[in-house]
């Protein structure tokens, strides 16, 4: 065992990757050739990488105020984007700039916005019941249309530009045929009794098919202007997207020619209609269970559906904010992408190699993410919100548990998807807090906010992968020891590494250890002021750690129940601490937002990290205890990566590479080429080496000669520098000979303009005025006592010669 890696104490965590909402509601829309994806979130645009899921850019709205609506034009050039402030703005988004803003004349913020095929007119649809018709290339407002009532939530062009119609739909659910020559409206479809939600042209512009939540698709003859059909869908209808009629959709029910269109709405499942017989042709399999009533429906509604030629996929958008691509010609997933995760309540590392994460959102539905593509499962099962996870050792297997009282087991298979194996019901109330034996998979311990502590055993069948394969419904588990243990909510439990002991911590401030086997109580550990948030076995040690709304951390002794050690330095409650650095370090992170490492031997808090706004509720290590995830109630989860030993080496090359260039200076000076030490002297930051060069200079035969020639060589910002240094020689008597020889040569080679324009020159200026007054005074001082002792001299000379010549008479 290697002795040094093992002890290896880490000093700094980054982050690697931050996985933050990107989409809070509102329209969606992909580029032409669908590599990316544009997604409003409050104030922002983002521009996510469809196979990446990565954001690219975040176009930000100068004025703070949340967009309201945007659009991209048919040919990936032209992006709009309207606020709350009535400003609308074009963006070359590709170099993150805005190009112009202009006012959007409208008395109420845009709610709808539309460009022609040909990019060179802007539709927008105000909350102020109007239509303004823009030409984007002469930059002015060339239609006012009024008449809607309402907010004009929908406009869209004619896609034969050569009719110049404008299509609008607002609260009275008629559909508007404006004609763009004449400013008129020169048609209304009125068969509607909701807000109408897409308009859907064929491919002749003949034909129009209209959505609505009144629960029904329209089919309007546009030449006549009547509708031809009305199909039934039996629930709000968000968007219809017609089915191209070149391609293959036999998989979908499309068994012969003619007009054939896919809706989604409030039950989440996309369906596949046929005009001609206004019968459903297909509907897709989804894996949670179909609601019949509205009501029960809202989590998985679709709030939009578009197609996507390029990429050959259906994308739709949930009321969750989940977007999934589908392939357009079997409905097969191929991608889910999260855009908000509302409040993470815990997340843990999952798959053999960490591949991948499980979140639990403020939701009763999971979500595993896998880090590579930012592809997002969601897995339906539980009933209410989702309180805490575990991971068995392997990384295949985990659990989960919730409000519903319920726990779930759950098993990745190779390709990476995750089904539930099992479940168990059996606590009064909410599953708070879940641990997972940590040698084999064979049980698990749970604890709940009535107060009791359960042992739940894992049978055989789930652990062994061929006869998991095959189960195709869940498993039921039942407790085989349940046991009261705390007054108050139990908040956290852990199990031993030797799967021998159970320890759990409460709000009644007490941490308790139990006998796995029959949970029988084998000691208290008392000394919080506060609750306890988080009970942790060290990995090595007969230890336990505990975390508490008291700001502290104390480690435990098994053996006699006495406090070994408490670390303050929290200010506020520390809700998740875990062991890294092989027991040898603590991680702590706090409802501050705030992230700690300690070093048990030393006491110290060795790095604090700042990485969330609100409470961390989820902290994990990785297998290679390397890399660290947290989750926070500010939506967002932090991949942060150790990165103790790239700043060694970092360091070190530095020191190096210092070394070597004291060195190169050393020779420089000793071979008198004095202006490349003096620019390495003020590469290296050392103001005394380039004193020490100038007085070297100065010493020589014609050294003021040999010092202005080198300083005027010198480039601008090593001119500057130098005379950031000269600053504090000049304030010592000793080096202000040289201050003043260089000052002099500043002064005599650079004019004032330019000597203006160095940084840092006024301060400087400052700064010298003073010491160089004193300098000169104290010369000035200096030469009239010198002229005293000359004068002295000279008396003295003459009284010399007076004596001799006495002498001689």
């Amino acid at each position: 065992m290697a002795a040094g890696s093992a002890l290896r104490f880490k000093s700094n965590y980054s982050v690697s990757r931050r996985i933050e909402p990107f989409y809070k509601g509102g329209r969606v829309q992909i580029s032409r050739d669908g590599k990316f994806m544009f997604c409003p979130c409050g104030i922002k645009l983002n521009v996510i990488d469809v196979d990446t899921g990565a954001v690219l850019r975040s176009l930000e709205q100068d004025d703070q105020e949340d967009i309201t609506s945007f659009v991209l034009s048919p040919d990936d050039e032209v992006l709009v984007t309207g606020s709350r402030a009535l400003l609308l703005k074009q963006w070359n988004w590709r170099e993150n700039k805005c190009v112009r803003t202009w006012k959007a004349v409208h008395i109420a913020p845009v709610a709808a916005m539309v460009l022609d095929s040909t990019s060179t007119l802007l539709a927008t649809g105000g909350c102020d019941s109007t239509i303004k018709i823009w030409d984007m290339i002469k930059q002015y407002c060339t239609h006012n249309l009024k008449g809607s009532s309402g907010v004009v939530h929908l406009v869209e062009f004619h896609p034969d530009i050569s009719r110049l119609q404008l299509f609008s739909s607002s609260m009275d659910y008629k559909i508007r045929i404006w004609d763009l020559n004449s400013s008129q409206c020169v048609g209304v479809l009125d068969g509607h009794f909701s807000a109408v939600t897409s308009l859907a042209f064929t491919a002749d512009g003949n034909t129009l098919i209209s959505s609505g939540r009144d629960k029904i698709c329209m089919v309007w003859n546009l030449e006549t202007r009547e509708s031809k059909r009305t199909v039934p869908i039996y629930e709000s209808v968000e968007a219809a997207v017609l089915l191209p009629e070149q391609g293959d959709f036999s998989q979908l029910g499309v068994k012969k020619q003619g007009l054939h269109f896919l809706t989604a709405g409030s039950k989440g499942v996309l369906k596949i209609w046929d005009v001609a017989t206004a019968a459903c042709v297909y509907t897709q399999p989804v894996p949670f269970e179909p609601v019949e009533s509205e009501e029960e429906a809202s989590e998985h509604s679709l709030t939009h559906c578009m197609l996507v030629p390029e990429r050959n996929e259906i994308v739709t958008v949930s009321v969750e904010h989940n977007i999934v691509l589908y392939d357009a010609q079997t409905l097969q997933l191929r991608k889910q992408l999260a855009g908000y995760n509302d409040e993470v309540l815990d997340v843990k590392f999952l798959g053999p190699g960490d591949s991948h994460i499980v979140v639990a959102t403020n939701s009763p539905q999971l979500k595993v993410f896998e880090l590579s593509t930012s592809h997002c499962q969601i897995l339906y099962g539980h009933t209410e919100t989702i309180l805490a996870l575990d991971v068995f050792r392997k990384g295949l297997m985990f659990v989960s548990c919730a409000k519903d009282k319920s726990i779930r087991v759950w098993r990745m298979n190779k390709d990476g998807r995750v089904f539930c194996v099992a479940q168990g019901l059996g606590h009064a109330h909410g599953v708070g807090a879940v641990s997972c034996s940590r040698l084999k998979e064979s049980f698990i311990v749970t604890s709940s906010q009535d107060c009791t502590i359960k042992v739940w055993n894992i049978p055989e069948s789930l652990t062994s992968k061929a006869k998991a394969a095959l189960i195709s419904s869940p498993e039921t588990l039942h407790a085989q020891v349940t046991e009261r243990g705390h007054d108050k909510d139990i908040n956290s439990v852990a199990v031993s590494p030797n799967d021998k002991l159970i320890a759990t911590g409460s709000q009644d401030r007490l941490a308790k250890l139990w006998s796995c086997s029959d949970c029988s109580l084998l000691g208290v550990f008392t000394g919080h002021k506060r609750g306890i948030w988080c009970v942790q076995f060290s990995p090595v040690d007969q230890i336990l750690a505990t975390s508490s709304a008291d700001g502290t951390l104390k480690l435990w002794g098994l053996q006699d129940f006495s406090c070994l050690k408490t670390f303050e330095g929290h200010d506020a409650s520390v809700l998740k601490i875990i062991f890294v650095s092989r027991g040898t370090q603590l991680l702590s992170g706090g409802s501050d937002g705030l992230l700690k490492l300690w070093t048990i031997k030393t006491n110290e808090c060795v790095k604090t990290l700042d990485g969330h706004e609100d409470k961390i509720w989820g902290l994990h290590s990785n297998k290679q205890d390397d890399m660290v995830v947290t989750a926070s109630s500010d939506s967002s989860i932090t991949l942060w990566k150790d990165v103790t030993e790239i700043e060694q080496e970092e360091a070190q090359a530095k020191q190096e590479e210092q070394i070597m260039k004291e060195q190169e200076l050393s020779n420089l000076l000793h071979e008198k080429r004095y202006l490349k030490a003096l620019g390495l002297a003020i590469s290296l930051d050392r103001p005394h080496t380039v004193l020490m060069v100038i007085k070297a200079i100065l010493k020589e035969s014609d050294g003021r000669k040999h010092l202005e020639e080198n300083i005027v060589r010198l480039r601008k910002d090593q001119k500057e520098a130098v005379l950031s240094f000269l600053v504090t020689w000049n304030t010592n008597s000793r080096n202000c000979h040289e201050a003043q020889a260089v000052i002099e040569t500043l002064l005599k080679h650079e004019a004032p303009d330019n000597l203006l324009q160095y940084s840092g020159i006024k301060s400087a200026v400052e700064s010298l005025l003073p010491y160089t007054e004193r300098h000169f005074q104290r010369l000035g001082r200096l030469l009239q006592a010198s002229m005293f002792i000359d004068f002295m001299w000279q008396n003295m000379k003459l009284a010399e010669v007076s004596q001799q010549d006495d002498v001689i008479l």
